[in-house]
């Protein structure tokens, strides 16, 4: 990952979005210190995260923990 300060940032942005775009990413400095990072935008897939969040609550429904509760198990384990 390139470093490049916050001025030549700003004076070469549309080149650094053409690179960013092709997947080059940038930190950008000030007086040396990390302040931002430019990377490439990655959509979310929000169906792919339905069908998760979904597959989640099914297995939850399906399962049990036998009568324990995760409080029960947590200082079973504290006391071990």
């Amino acid at each position: 990952m390139s470093h490049i300060g916050a001025f030549e940032a700003k004076t070469h942005l549309p080149q650094l979005l053409r690179r960013v775009s092709a997947g080059e990413r940038f930190v950008i400095t000030r007086h040396g210190r990390p302040v931002a990072e430019l990377i490439p935008f990655r959509t979310t897939d929000t169906d792919r995260i339905r069908a998760a969040i979904d597959d989640m609550k099914a297995f939850q429904a399906t399962h049990t923990l036998g009568g324990l509760s995760v409080r029960d198990m947590i200082e079973e384990g504290r006391s071990r």
